[in-house]
């Protein structure tokens, strides 16, 4: 995930200055200069960097950070505070019109995946936003761009002006605008053609498309990976088009996260949306607040909340924790559960969402999805009774399990020891609502 490195210089740098009785001017600049490296090492603009930490510096001393009785929490939420406005603050919004569509310009160089996004786009507005969305293919020039849009709009399930390659992408983008008019679309999204560099041609065409439909949003969509490049193509984008926000792809990659924390303040351009994934689930809406608290390794509750109430089965989650809570466990509720987890996404990605947990490895990632997958194979081959009640799984029974999955006596071990410990906590939940001792931590799947 980007940031990672630096989330663990913050965590350090935040950690340390928690632990100072008092701050001085000496720890403050020893501070800043550690938050200035930790910035240069992630690809932060020079200037950004300079004028991040004399803001940092400035607000210590209005607000008297050295004469307060608890300094580190007045620094970190400095810190957090100064974050957020570098990541746009509240200029992230996406407006809506009222009473007629919104059109959305997606533009950007060639090979950043315009195409795959303009189809997130349509899906998160149609699925989250409970809007009617219309796609144009106006990327004539890019071989089978028209085809890969077509194909993204039927699974995605939202109506597509396809005109072919033989029309040109102003008339393409009218015709959309026409339709989207006519037909009473909340949202139009015109996929646009780019090119490896930016060139007068590629500038020119929309520039009369601009003037052609007058777009309420004018994306740029942009690659985490480029580093500073990102930014100097949202300048040229910006200084030609007016941008009104960008998307940033790849957040979910090792890229050092120095141009999300860049193209803000050196453009004006705020980040609305970020991609994390390959799907076309992964587009999120970018919250420069909860952004900043990742950043900082406080995690991203909201998010995780968010995320919990899209993708779980509301009934089965209720049916299960009722279950957990009368004293009641058996396999197939195990079985559940690691399935509404895994609904959540990748366990590291979860992890992250919530605070002070600890990080976790991406081998320690791969052997607890691979253990999750193993107890699902070993359960589904266990007979109805077998999973309601486990006590009566003897060895016979374990060697019958142990052939029908492909796994030995020893894995399925392993699922029952595991079953015993979650099934321990779920007595304790029990003692807990009944007035009990808070329980301990819930044992994972690692």
């Amino acid at each position: 995930m980007a940031f990672e490195s630096l989330t663990e210089r913050f965590s350090k740098i935040l950690k340390k200055v928690r632990g100072q009785a008092r701050l001085t001017e000496k720890n403050m600049d020893e501070m800043l200069q550690e938050v200035r490296i930790a910035l240069f090492e992630a690809d932060v603009n020079f200037k950004v960097v300079k004028e991040f930490v004399e803001n940092i510096k400035k607000q210590a001393i209005g607000t008297k950070v050295y004469d307060t009785l608890n300094p580190g929490q007045m620094v970190v939420k400095i810190v957090n505070d100064e974050l957020v406005k570098l990541l746009g603050s509240a200029d992230s919004e996406l407006i809506f019109e009222k009473n007629k569509p919104t059109i959305i310009m997606l533009v950007g160089l060639q090979g950043t995946g315009k195409t795959t996004t303009a189809g997130k786009l349509a899906l998160l507005f149609k699925k989250k936003m409970n809007k009617r969305v219309l796609l144009a293919a106006a990327d004539v020039y890019r071989p089978a761009a028209i085809d890969q849009l077509d194909t993204l709009a039927r699974q995605v399930g939202v109506d597509i002006v396809n005109l072919g390659d033989k029309v040109t992408p102003v008339e393409i983008a009218k015709a959309a605008r026409k339709k989207a008019y006519d037909d009473r679309y909340d949202v139009l999204i015109i996929d646009t053609a780019g090119r490896l560099t930016i060139d007068d041609t590629l500038m020119t065409e929309l520039k009369d498309m601009k003037e052609a439909v007058n777009p309420t949003e004018i994306l740029l969509l942009v690659d985490a990976m480029s580093g500073q490049d990102a930014v100097n193509t949202a300048l040229s984008f910006n200084q030609k088009l007016g941008l009104t926000g960008a998307i940033m792809s790849k957040l979910d990659s090792d890229a050092r996260g120095g141009a999300a924390l860049s193209i803000k303040h050196l453009t004006g351009v705020s980040i609305k949306f970020a991609g994390v994934g390959e799907t076309l689930e992964d587009l999120d809406i970018f919250y420069p607040d909860r952004m900043a608290d990742r950043i900082l390794g406080m995690g991203d509750v909201l998010t995780l909340v968010e995320k919990a109430q899209e993708q779980l089965d509301e009934k089965a989650v209720k049916k299960t924790t009722r279950k957990m809570l009368e004293g009641e466990f058996d396999l197939n509720d195990m079985l559940s559960q690691m399935k509404q987890v895994q609904k959540l996404g990748k366990l590291g990605g979860i992890l992250k969402l919530i605070p002070g947990m600890p990080k976790i490895t991406p081998e320690q990632q791969e052997l607890a999805e691979r253990e999750m997958k193993l107890f699902e194979v070993i359960i589904n081959s266990m007979t109805p009774e077998e999973r309601n009640n486990p006590a009566i799984l003897k060895n016979s029974r374990k060697v019958r399990i142990a052939k029908g999955s492909g796994t030995s006596n020893q894995e399925i071990n392993k699922v029952l020891k595991k079953y015993e410990q979650m099934k321990q906590v779920m007595k304790q939940m029990k003692g807990y609502k009944k007035g009990g001792p808070m329980p301990p931590g819930f044992p994972g799947m690692m």
